[in-house]
């Protein structure tokens, strides 16, 4: 009696890259056609920057600018910064999510890039972003707040912005593989987001009368960069340099953690 050997399969095939560009955007599409199944993800990203424009604007134009009008070109650049970090959390939210629930060990049994569902999520969400950066120039627009540039400062700075999200959301990414519960992704997610956006220029315009030391780090803020550039797009006023030192701090923080989460992604998934 002889017994049929199998020949084992080549499992560590390379994926080409073109493949690999495919099976990206086919997760992606995934992501986002979910939406659909779960409108409450998009009211999340609709409700609470609307929530945060009229709060700010209402409760603390007055007292910092005078006036709502004269506070909405300070506080809508701030609040579209801080909601790009807030949504980055998102990203590890899912990715948590689809690992806790065994979803990515389906996808290991695919003939697909290793790569392409962290690539996909990012990706998708990064068009969820540009959404929440649209809801709040609609609102802003409806209460008062002027594009004081022209066509072409506003899409540079929606590049801006997605281009330092995908930077920053490496952060987030390190989280979901760090820890197991996507609760806790939130929790040490705001433990992140706040101090940086709340130490920065997102809601003040100046950093006077503040101690030094104190107002040296807000300066020096990776969020008050973004913010600067953000102001200057939109209403007027200095870009270049804050842009640069800004993509400068989000390539610096994505060389430290994508390896991190590269590393911890093959670990977990």
């Amino acid at each position: 009696m002889t017994t049929a050997t199998l020949a084992p399969q080549n499992l560590s095939k390379r994926i080409a890259p073109a493949t690999a560009v495919r099976n990206t955007a086919t997760l992606a599409w995934r992501n986002l056609v979910q939406i659909k199944h779960n409108p409450m993800e998009l009211l999340d990203l609709s409700i609470q920057p609307i929530m945060f424009v009229l709060l700010f604007a209402y409760v603390f134009g007055p007292a910092m600018a005078g006036s709502v009008e004269a506070y909405l070109p300070v506080v809508i650049p701030g609040i579209i910064a801080q909601n790009a970090l807030f949504a980055g959390m998102s990203t590890g939210f899912g990715l948590n999510t689809d690992i806790t629930k065994g979803v990515f060990d389906r996808f290991r049994s695919l003939p697909i890039a290793r790569s392409a569902p962290l690539a996909g999520r990012i990706i998708a969400d990064t068009v969820k972003q540009a959404w929440s950066m649209l809801i709040l120039l609609v609102v802003g627009f409806a209460i008062g707040f002027r594009i004081e540039t022209n066509v072409l400062a506003l899409i540079t700075a929606f590049v801006l912005l997605l281009s330092f999200a995908i930077l920053f959301s490496w952060t987030a990414v390190y989280i979901a593989m760090k820890v197991n519960e996507p609760e806790k992704v939130q929790i040490f997610g705001f433990v992140v987001i706040f101090p940086l956006s709340f130490l920065s220029t997102a809601f003040i315009p100046t950093t006077k009368g503040i101690p030094g030391w104190l107002a040296f780090c807000m300066d020096n803020s990776p969020v008050t960069q973004l913010v600067e550039a953000m102001r200057g797009l939109l209403v007027g006023g200095p870009v270049l340099e804050h842009a640069w030192v800004a993509l400068a701090w989000g390539v610096g923080i994505s060389l430290v953690f994508a390896p991190l989460s590269l590393r911890a992604f093959k670990k977990r998934a």
